[in-house]
């Protein structure tokens, strides 16, 4: 074939693989997710989907959507290509949180008001369980190997390891003052916690329960009380681990080896959670003031874009 035939054909099927990967976010104060088109770096369209969403997460298989209507109270199931419900899932009073098995067969919800966690069986769109934890729980998930269910209670300020087979708390482990977001290396051997009004980010051994390491996030010229860290996102390489630091309008560049703050990305303001793209070469987030999504170039650490999306973006996915 012609090299300039052969170009353009590789050009073609570039650009369609990389369109094929979509971004959705919850929009709180619009009751809405917008989608996201982050190679052209442009929103596609909003679609209404009920009262107050928040958490958002997709199938492993890439073809549910899943948005805790916080209002509404319920988890709704969302059809990725049509943007069109299929279904509805028992989550409680107020979801706002919640995360999936590594199978994909059960989700955790947090229920902040009651104090508790629902467990569902997804297929079966049914309630099976309800697990008493500490008080205004909110950050939540589930290791890859499936062993532990992370409930991170705020006013408790405490993470509760749920066995995943028992159904049973099997330990505490107390942290900083109002913990809000957990999340598990790719390995399951670390579990990764920020702690809100004390703005630091702990990190815990699985096996021991015992606290590793407790990292201070301070921004030169920026307010003690404006550094409220919430989401976390950290490769699968276990090499940087980053942090959404709230109104201090940056995220914080950890390195996961030596476990030192090597930077911090000015983003949009009071930004909430992240999340990577497939291939982890650009991180998302959701700033819930600037009502923005802001796309960071992760292989040399600067963002790149800022995309309007509409009013107070709070959680996000991504569809490869």
């Amino acid at each position: 074939m012609h090299p300039i035939k052969m170009a353009g054909m590789a050009a073609i099927l570039f650009a369609t693989a990389a369109q094929a990967e979509t971004v959705f976010v919850t929009l709180e104060k619009d009751n809405a997710i917008a989608v996201l088109d982050p190679v052209e770096g442009k929103l596609v369209k909003t679609v209404p989907v009920g009262q107050r969403p928040r958490g958002i997460a997709i199938s492993k298989d890439g073809k549910t959507l899943f948005v805790a209507t916080s209002d509404d109270n319920t988890i709704r199931m969302i059809d990725s290509e049509t943007l069109k419900e299929i279904g509805k899932l028992p989550s409680g009073e107020d979801p706002e949180t919640f995360a999936l098995s590594p199978d994909g067969k059960f989700m955790y919800v947090s229920n902040e008001d009651d104090a508790e966690v629902t467990v569902i069986d997804i297929a079966a769109k049914k309630a099976v369980g309800k697990i008493k934890v500490g008080v205004e729980p909110e950050g939540i998930t589930v290791s890859p190997d499936n062993k532990w269910t992370i409930s991170a209670s705020e006013t408790t300020n405490m993470l509760h390891w749920i066995d995943t087979n028992t159904r049973q708390i099997a330990d505490n482990t107390l942290v900083d003052p109002r913990p809000r977001a957990v999340t598990f290396t790719d390995d399951s051997q670390q579990l990764w916690a920020t702690s809100e009004m004390a703005g630091t980010l702990t990190i815990i051994d699985a096996a021991s329960k015992q606290i590793m390491q407790n990292i201070k996030l301070d921004v030169q010229g920026v307010s003690s009380d404006q550094i409220q860290p919430v989401g976390i996102a950290i490769d699968k390489e276990r090499r940087y681990g980053y942090v959404a630091m709230g109104p201090a309008n940056r995220v914080a560049v950890i390195n996961a080896q030596t476990y030192k703050v090597e930077k911090f990305l000015l983003v949009g303001q009071r930004v909430w959670n992240l999340a990577f793209s497939p291939d982890q070469k650009r991180l998302y987030t959701t700033n819930g003031v600037s009502n923005d999504v802001s796309i960071i170039d992760l292989e040399n650490h600067k963002v790149t874009k800022s995309v309007a999306v509409g009013r107070y973006p709070w959680g996000v996915a991504v569809k490869p």
